[in-house]
């Protein structure tokens, strides 16, 4: 077998592509609430148990705060098939068969690379899921967190995620194989939303016989009225960044009164697949602000789940996604759970479908029995550019309260607006450059709201890059 790329030779173990047969997955000796330990049946799926050994076994140290969490996802996984699109309505336009490709592996160390600069005093590097670096007046690690109020809400977070009952497969994995967690503890009364923190998650690969994994977490604690922004990018190191399986999870509370403004890019290689978790709790009379870019990565499957637990709560999500190369698969599924009442919540979700790209939506908002007088809105745009290319959205509310101001709505198009095409054209201005002009503003529409500059023109230019390239690659597609 070759060896691996001199780049990682030494921040990663290569698996073996015929791993031996399994014969334990250890459980940690943390206890388990009866409740977890109750909902987990013997069953077991052979390639989920040995990926969770191999986490398991990359584990050697980290915070005890840690095992409640990693012990529950160690017991869920002993009962967790691998997904398949028969599996149910999650999986069921998802293909993730591309996961299975490469055995994979896991990083010993983080690799010598130099790191990515950022504008911001408040920043945190990853890279291969390996926390690097960590700066600013309310970011800490997990394991260097002293005694106090930020470590005691960490630990409070951490148990509580134990009980999480949407969890998936991709959530677990993160839960076992994490080493450590960025924590973001923004104290009462604090407003700190004019000076993000800047998040980088840089990813490398493992050379052309394996899949390199691995799996941050961060945690996002904004107590009473407190204000805050978050900036996450993930994007893979060197120019073409490789093949990778990038699983980050990132968990935020927002207490009562308090507000979180989110701005997430994701542009990985398009040899990479990236499985995301963002979990949110709204307390009452919170706000929190989210905007998605997602362009890159070959599958990129992005859980998005929000719960309102309180009154007055206003949640508002925003995100673009462009699938520009060939049998590239973006997906992303949100679940917003209301049960207080007079909660506010706005969606919005795009997306361009190129060459011979899929892209899925589901978005569920379920409006339970005590959330009167909410006002929620759900809309959905999207363009098909290539008879190759395909659309799966799902756009729908489930509403039991009575009172309520809903509305949603799905829009599909396999071509721009003729009258605005001729708008352009009236004025003298090209076919080819009207398309480009109306594609572009299609995703700005969404861009521009991310709300930091720096992080603003940077999405913007690689956009427009993908935007431009998507042509050729649309030809390359129809002519296969």
């Amino acid at each position: 077998m070759p060896s691996p790329s001199p780049l990682c030779a030494a921040s990663c173990s290569t698996a073996l592509r015929a791993p031996p047969p399994l014969l334990r997955f250890r459980r940690p000796a943390a206890p388990v609430s009866a409740s977890v330990a109750r909902a987990a049946p013997a069953v077991s799926d052979d390639l989920v148990l040995r990926i969770a050994e191999q986490l398991e076994d990359s584990v050697t140290s980290s915070s005890p705060l840690l095992d409640p969490l990693r012990s529950a996802s160690s017991l869920s996984l002993l009962s967790t098939p691998w997904p398949t699109r028969r599996s149910g309505d999650a999986f069921r336009f998802t293909d993730i068969s591309y996961l299975r490709s490469f055995p994979i592996s896991l990083p010993s160390r983080a690799p010598d690379l130099a790191p990515p600069s950022s504008p911001y005093p408040s920043h945190v590097l990853f890279s291969d899921g390996l926390l690097v670096s960590a700066s600013g007046a309310h970011v800490s690690s997990l394991a260097d967190l002293p005694p106090g109020r930020a470590r005691d809400r960490a630990a409070a977070a951490l148990a509580a995620s134990v009980e999480f009952a949407d969890n998936d497969l991709f959530y677990d994995f993160n839960a076992v194989g994490a080493r450590d967690v960025v924590v973001v503890h923004v104290p009462e009364g604090v407003k700190v939303a004019d000076d993000p923190v800047h998040i980088m998650f840089t990813y490398t690969d493992c050379g052309a016989e394996s899949m390199l994994m691995s799996n941050p977490r961060v945690l996002v604690v904004a107590e009473k009225e407190a204000e805050v922004a978050i900036v996450e990018e993930h994007f893979g190191a060197g120019e073409e960044g490789g093949c990778y399986w990038a699983n980050p999870v990132v968990e935020i509370l927002i207490d009562a009164g308090a507000r979180v403004v989110h701005s997430y890019v994701q542009r990985q290689s398009f040899a990479a697949a990236h499985t995301k978790w963002t979990v949110v709790q709204q307390d009452v009379s919170s706000k929190y602000e989210f905007v998605e870019v997602s362009t890159g990565a070959k599958l990129n499957r992005h859980n998005l789940h929000i719960q309102q637990l309180g009154p007055e709560t206003e949640t508002e999500l925003s995100s673009i996604h462009l699938t520009s190369q060939n049998k590239q698969i973006h997906d992303l599924h949100s679940k917003l759970i209301l049960d207080h009442p007079r909660g506010v919540s706005r969606q919005l979700h795009k997306c361009i479908a190129c060459a011979a790209g899929n892209s899925i939506f589901d978005g569920n908002i379920k409006v339970n029995r005590f959330a009167q007088q909410t006002d929620a809105g759900q809309e959905t745009k999207c363009l098909i550019l290539s008879p190759k290319a395909l659309v799966n959205v799902k756009p729908n509310l489930q509403i039991i309260a009575d009172d309520v101001r809903c509305t949603h709505g799905a829009a599909i198009s396999g071509e721009l607006d003729p009258n605005e095409l001729f708008y352009f054209q009236a004025r003298g201005i090209s076919a080819e450059t009207a398309t480009d002009a109306l594609l572009y503003f299609f995703g700005a529409h969404v861009i521009k709201r991310i709300p930091f500059k720096p992080i603003n023109e940077k999405a913007f230019a690689q956009f427009k890059e993908l935007l431009a390239s998507s042509r050729q690659t649309t030809t390359e597609a129809l002519l296969s």
